[in-house]
């Protein structure tokens, strides 16, 4: 065992979907600072663009492609491109979800349909497209991106949890179907990021530093810090890992709803 090399992935090629801003983009540029070649995907194909730039500023390799990951033809399609040639595909990452906050009573059809189409439905696609792939090589690992929320709940979340709660089980289905052809599945539940994502709770002072005293560290992540635990599951460090929930939440789910007594 060359322990120095577990988290190399020299000679690998790796989709990130989600590349062209917050945590997509920081697992783009971390996956080619160990050494894979990246294909940054993203709705935002400027974003995906600029991404792809700083990893060949910073001395790797990438490309850039568009999709969104709603439509299951351009899932389809992206596959497609990112196979191009017969390269092996090693490593798929997806991240994108929204997110529209309402109680249960107040959401529509519309807002419903949304929010599905992007998380559950779209991280379908990504999971179908990508298992088939790397069945097909007997080879490779996928790494989605859940939440705390899918298993903690708040008001206004219910359709976003339920969606991360059917991602988890997505991967761990995947993860039992695939594990006899050697592709390892996973997924990732962040607790509070700044990220676009979160931009209306940042903006509010006072709900932005909430959202920090419920964490055992008592502030929110950056992107960058997403970054490490993807590779260790995209890596030879996470070989004997699948079918597992990865929490990346500071604390939050060890301390949930907690309350600190005077002693």
């Amino acid at each position: 065992m060359d322990y120095a090399r577990l988290f190399r992935l020299d000679g690998k090629r790796a989709l990130v979907i989600g590349a062209g801003s917050g945590i997509g983009q920081s697992a783009a540029r971390a996956l080619a600072a160990h050494g894979a070649r990246v294909v940054c995907a993203d709705l935002n194909d400027a974003g995906a663009q600029a991404t792809a730039d700083l990893i060949g500023q910073a001395g790797g390799t990438a490309s850039a492609e568009r999709v969104d990951i709603a439509k299951e033809d351009e899932v389809r399609r992206l596959f497609a491109a990112a196979g191009s040639g017969r390269a092996s595909l090693d490593v798929v990452v997806t991240t994108p979800s929204i997110n529209v906050r309402k109680p249960v009573v107040a959401y529509t059809a519309e807002d419903l349909e949304r929010v599905l189409a992007v998380n559950l439905k779209g991280t379908f696609y990504v999971l179908r497209e990508a298992g088939r792939r790397m069945a097909e090589q007997g080879r490779g690992s996928i790494i989605a991106f859940a939440s705390i929320r899918a298993q903690v709940v708040e008001p206004g979340q219910s359709v976003y949890s339920a969606t991360k709660a059917g991602t988890v089980q997505l991967v761990r289905a995947l993860a039992a179907e695939l594990g006899p052809k050697g592709v390892r599945v996973n997924a990732v539940a962040p607790g509070v990021v700044d990220t676009p994502l979160t931009k209306q709770i940042t903006q509010d002072p006072a709900w932005y530093r909430a959202y920090a005293d419920r964490c055992a560290l008592g502030r929110w992540a950056s992107a960058d810090e997403m970054a490490g635990p993807i590779v260790f599951l995209a890596s030879d460090a996470g070989s004997y890992v699948t079918g597992s929930l990865l929490f990346v939440d500071g604390g939050w789910t060890a301390i949930d709803g907690r309350f600190t007594p005077p002693l």
